[in-house]
Parts: C-alpha cells; structure tokens; sequence
C-alpha cells in the first residue's frame, strides 16, 4: 500500500481498518473506525481533507478526491462506495450505498439512506433525497427506498465488507 504525506498531512487509519497491498491513500486523510479500502481504489487528500466515517467500504478502482481550495470530501457511517466509482468533493452522508462506476461530482449532497445507482452521474450541485434511488446521467431520482427491493441492503453490503475485510486481516 503507498501510504504518504502530502504538505505535512500523513493519513490517519486505525488498526482496525484493512487497506489492500496496492490501494494508495495519501495526504489530509480521517479513516473511521472498521473502514476497509480494496485493491487499486485511490484516496487523495492532497488539495483538500477527505474525513471517512466508520464502517466504510472503498471498492477495488474507486477514486476519492477532493477540489482544492473548494470542496473537501465528507463519508459519513456505513457506506459502501462500489467498484471504480468517483467520488469528487462532496458529501456522502450516513447508511449510503454508491453504486459500481458511478460518479458523484462536485459539491454534491447525498442524504442518509440512499443509493446512486451503478452507471449513474450525480451533476454538480445536485441533492439526493434521503431515503431515495437516484440513477442515470444526469441522475435523476427514480424510486424511493422503500418501494424497492433494496430496502436492507445498505447495511448488508455495508457489514459484509467488514466480514470480508476479517478474511485478509487474517492471513
């Protein structure tokens, strides 16, 4: 793994979280508590700071970063960010899912409860409302929560991940 300093910020991560062998997490970076960033995923907290909660999964490719001297990037608790998606100065709120290959642009807000879709794109500025489905480009919402089927998984992605985080941890 490349952990590294940037302009006299090193990354904090506790003992708890699993950061795979070629992941690279450089600069202004706040990992929570059971947090795990899988292979090839990239979080860069060198123009801005980039603050994780606990219990956040960071899937194989993703990308987190932040614009500089404008918008940091914020993770709340139980999110699962999925495979090479782009997270890009905004704010995630808590009990989010971020679908695989989806992009969250600037100064965006994702409300607690919620999911952007795989191959979805979360324009400039744009809100999603809690408790909804956003998907599409632009993303648009489509469904709320509780008319899905994905009511539930949220935190079930959200607890497997520390599960399989155990599995590396191990060996």
């Amino acid at each position: 793994m490349v952990i590294k300093s940037v302009n006299g910020k090193t990354p904090q991560i506790p003992e708890d979280c699993f950061v795979a062998e070629n992941a690279t997490i450089v600069g202004d970076v706040v990992l929570g508590s059971l947090c795990s960033v899988w292979f090839n995923a990239v979080i860069r907290g060198d123009v801005h700071y980039i603050k994780i909660g606990d219990k956040v999964n960071i899937q194989d490719g993703a990308i987190i970063h932040c614009t500089y001297q404008k918008h940091p990037t914020e993770i709340g608790n139980n999110v699962s960010i999925g495979h090479n998606a782009i997270v890009h100065g905004c704010k995630v709120h808590d009990n989010v899912l971020i679908g695989m290959g989806a992009i969250v642009m600037d100064n965006c807000v994702i409300e607690s409860n919620s999911i952007v879709a795989a191959g979805s794109v979360v324009t400039q500025n744009t809100v999603v409302e809690s408790g909804s489905i956003y998907a599409g480009i632009p993303a648009k919402k489509v469904k709320t929560i509780d008319q899905s089927d994905f009511a539930g998984e949220i935190a079930r992605i959200s607890n497997n991940y520390v599960m399989y985080s155990g599995w590396f941890k191990d060996e």
